[in-house]
Order: structure tokens, then C-alpha cells, then sequence
């Protein structure tokens, strides 16, 4: 997600990383060639306290009530990448 600010006629720009990312980034194994090497099983174990942390870095942008349904979020997320929580499954 990319947000844009302009005021008098400067624009500023940040990246914000989506959920996906970050997850990525906290298992450690994001260097990969993304047009050789497709459909990626990101396998790997997380604890709950990265979850947290994750939560709360995208719980500005999260349509959730609660921080509790951020959380939710990210676990499903975990879910489609394929890692694992505290060596469970996320869901």
C-alpha cells in the first residue's frame, strides 16, 4: 500500500508493507528470486509475540474493531503462507 501526501504542491511518499510482508520478513526467508522460483510454501514457525507485534504495526489499517480481530487477520494470513504458530496451525 502506497499513501501519498501533497501539501503546497510537494508530495511525500511512504510504502506501507502489507500483512504479507511482514509475515515473510519475520520467518527470514524472503530472498528468492520471484520469476524463477513460483508458489512459494513459506514454511516456518512463529511465535505469538511476532504476531503481536505485526498486529499492532498494521492495526491502523485494519478494518478490525478490536485488536483482537487484528489479530485474527494476521493468523489467517499465517495460514495461507503456510507457517505455523508456536508449532500449531493458526487456525
Amino acid at each position: 500500500m502506497v499513501e501519498l501526501k501533497c501539501q503546497n504542491r510537494a508530495a511525500t511518499i511512504t510504502v506501507q508493507p502489507s500483512s504479507s510482508a511482514l509475515l515473510i520478513k519475520e520467518l527470514g526467508n524472503y530472498e528468492r528470486d520471484r520469476k524463477k522460483v513460483k508458489n512459494v510454501n513459506h514454511k516456518g514457525n512463529l511465535t505469538f509475540e511476532q504476531i503481536k507485534k505485526i498486529a499492532k504495526v498494521i492495526e491502523e489499517k485494519s478494518m478490525a474493531k478490536s485488536f483482537a480481530g487484528t489479530v485474527k487477520q494476521i493468523l489467517g494470513t499465517c495460514k495461507s503462507l503456510g507457517c505455523t504458530v508456536d508449532k500449531q496451525n493458526p487456525k
